[in-house]
């Protein structure tokens, strides 16, 4: 059965799962990445424009991290009460999520959209591009709650045995994006503020599918609405796990920060519309091994609750393994063609010249980032939260915003912001990987027993 993790080979269950995730995650990557290529083409203002948008990234990834509190803290439970055969167990946690989305996205368009100006300017704005990035984001905010159910509620849709559907949430609202961007910016002539409300519209559209899945004769599991209710009991589950994807976006948002901040000091507006660029191409590259290290966590866990713990460990090598061959393609491809990369995201001639070597600069030991991957999927699926809350921090806190702060005051200037990124994956990524391979991998008992980990 398509929903039964325990059986079958594990391999072909793991690519089960990650290759439809994978083509919901590519096309969930033009949803975001469409809008950056359309305005960074735009005559003109495309670079400053770029630039605005750029400092919107680190408030829209803050979203992100609430997401994942409650999401990717719910989604391995879930998946460890299906294990278990507690259906009624999961139930309770997949409405407790969908509550939580709801409450938190409430506050958080509130704050956000009050205080926008002085966040922006504390991202990194200049009177320049504030213009540019208001425009964006007092339109982007409106879509809050929706962004926040579709990537929640599909975790689950994943979880549940339905990758197929799951990948259907985003191909919609992608779908929609890509075909009304071109229509509000150049149609109607409404520039960012149109990429903007495409976004919100085709958010709208992949909350609703997901919404509607656990609605319908689809899914056995259903989102009861006595249940959505804050239940500190179960919170005390859920929060804990997903701290780790919340520590991973928080800490991203506060690496985008302190990155915008030192790119605006030492190079100015250009290379913090270049950093934006360089993001995109990341999300880009970083997708298929995201992809699979996403589609791996419900198969360790499931496992995990029935106790098959051999088949864990042979998930965690495949997945390692394959992650580590496509990174290491993923990094030739950015050595062989910059130029072809930036390109997808501007015209500028200056910023492809200037973003050529900050590109190779930033991508150099991607290959790491395989072990990074793997260590906090390992973590996150088998309930070990707190080291994979550590090694989210760990890499970014203690490493790449010191060294983002550091690199460039000692003489490297905008080098030393893109310096920090390798730094961290080496370091960071070996770090996660041998801690789990010590504290877990290795202490998996024989099938049937109580792992202690």
């Amino acid at each position: 059965m398509q929903n039964d993790f325990g059986k079958g080979k594990i391999w072909k269950v793991i690519l089960a799962q990650s290759v439809p995730l994978m083509l919901a995650q590519l096309v969930y990557l033009l949803y975001n990445v469409v809008d950056r290529i359309y305005i960074g083409h735009l005559p003109d203002i495309g670079p400053m424009a770029l630039t605005g948008i750029g400092l919107c990234f680190p408030l829209t990834t803050l979203i992100a991290a609430f997401t994942n509190l409650f999401a990717t803290g719910g989604t391995p439970l879930f998946a460890i009460a299906r294990g278990e055969g507690n259906e009624e167990k999961a139930e309770r946690y997949l409405s407790q999520v969908f509550g939580n989305l709801l409450f938190s996205s409430l506050i958080l368009f509130l704050i956000s959209y009050i205080f926008r100006k002085p966040i922006l300017y504390a991202f990194g704005a200049s009177d320049a591009s504030y213009v540019y990035a208001d425009q964006y984001l007092r339109i982007y905010l409106w879509g809050t709650a929706a962004a926040m159910m579709s990537t929640g509620l599909n975790g689950f849709i994943n979880a549940s045995g339905y990758p197929k559907i799951g990948m259907m949430t985003v191909f919609l609202g992608a779908l929609m994006n890509l075909i009304l961007d071109p229509v509000f910016i150049y149609l109607f002539h409404m520039g960012v503020a149109g990429a903007a409300l495409a976004t919100v519209i085709s958010q709208v559209a992949s909350a609703a599918w997901a919404i509607s899945f656990f609605a319908g004769h689809t899914s056995v599991y259903k989102i009861r609405i006595s249940q959505i209710l804050p239940d500190v009991s179960l919170l005390k589950e859920i929060v804990p796990l997903g701290l780790a994807g919340f520590v991973m976006q928080g800490t991203n948002a506060a690496v985008q920060i302190v990155c915008n901040i030192a790119l605006r000091q030492y190079g100015g507006d250009l290379y913090v519309g270049l950093m934006t660029v360089i993001n995109s191409v990341r999300e880009i590259l970083s997708l298929p091994v995201q992809s699979l290290s996403q589609g791996t966590q419900p198969v360790l866990s499931y496992n995990f609750g029935s106790k098959q713990y051999s088949r864990i460990k042979e998930g965690i090598r495949i997945s390692t393994a394959i992650s580590f061959v496509y990174t290491a393609i993923a990094w030739l491809a950015v050595v062989l063609m910059p130029h072809a990369l930036m390109s997808i995201f501007t015209s500028s001639s200056e910023m492809i010249e200037a973003g050529t070597p900050a590109l190779k600069l930033y991508f150099f030991g991607f290959i790491f980032m395989t072990f990074q991957f793997s260590g906090q999927s390992a973590f996150t699926a088998l309930k070990c939260s707190k080291r994979a809350v550590f090694f989210s921090i760990f890499r970014k806190v203690i490493i790449v915003v010191p060294l983002t702060l550091l690199l460039p005051a000692i003489g490297y200037g905008v080098d030393g912001v893109f310096a920090a990124e390798p730094v961290s994956n080496v370091i960071g990524g070996l770090a996660s990987f041998v801690t789990m391979y010590l504290t877990v991998y290795r202490k998996f008992p024989a099938d049937g027993e109580t792992a202690h980990i």
